[in-house]
């Protein structure tokens, strides 16, 4: 793997050196992280699979299923918090670009401490007050309440706690991989279409 410097981009923007958000070193936090964000995708396809086989036995053969769309929602749930660590992997996450993208680079490292600061103390939170929930959802096996009755909610409201801490362990890991970094190109919203 080539080394970070070699691979930043270098513009001269401001007299500032300027560096394109599309290389990160990858450290032992993204590779966990990454590893679960590979894996979970794979969830994609079988929500399209089940949903297909859904419409296909209800209006086809007129015999709706009673798992199908609760299958869906449980694996789209499972996808959109595991996405969320993939967001801040690739540091897609909300910022406000049109304050951040023009101030100097020791001004953005401010905001980004301030955000992971912001970022942990609310983890904290959540996590001190999401345990007892997640905990006695997880041990009795805390089901959907529908005619299929999956664990549902044994199973995402733990993962709301994990998922939210390995999201706060990337955010820290940006910051600390970052934090000499020059700084960033501003936004384009044409790279987005």
């Amino acid at each position: 793997m080539k080394n970070v410097k070699e691979k930043i981009q270098v513009d001269l923007v401001n007299d500032e050196k300027v560096a394109s958000r599309d290389d990160y070193e990858i450290t032992w936090v993204d590779r966990i992280n990454l590893i679960i964000c590979h894996t979970t995708k794979y969830l994609i396809p079988g929500i399209v699979l089940v949903m297909m086989y859904e419409v296909f036995v209800r209006y086809v053969l007129f015999q709706p299923t009673l798992w199908a769309n609760e299958l869906s929602l449980w694996l789209a749930g499972i996808v959109y918090l595991i996405g969320g660590i993939y967001a801040m992997r690739v540091r897609s996450h909300i910022r406000i670009v049109m304050l951040y993208d023009y101030v100097s680079r020791r001004t953005q490292r401010i905001f980004d401490l301030i955000g992971v600061i912001v970022l942990v103390l609310y983890v904290i939170a959540l996590v001190k007050g999401g345990i007892p929930d997640a905990s006695r959802a997880f041990l009795k096996w805390e089901r959907f309440g529908t005619a299929w009755d999956p664990p549902i909610p044994a199973v995402l409201k733990p993962l709301i706690l994990i998922s939210m801490i390995l999201i706060t362990l990337q955010a820290i890991n940006n910051l600390i991989v970052d934090w000499n970094k020059p700084k960033e190109k501003a936004y384009d919203p044409a790279k987005d279409l």
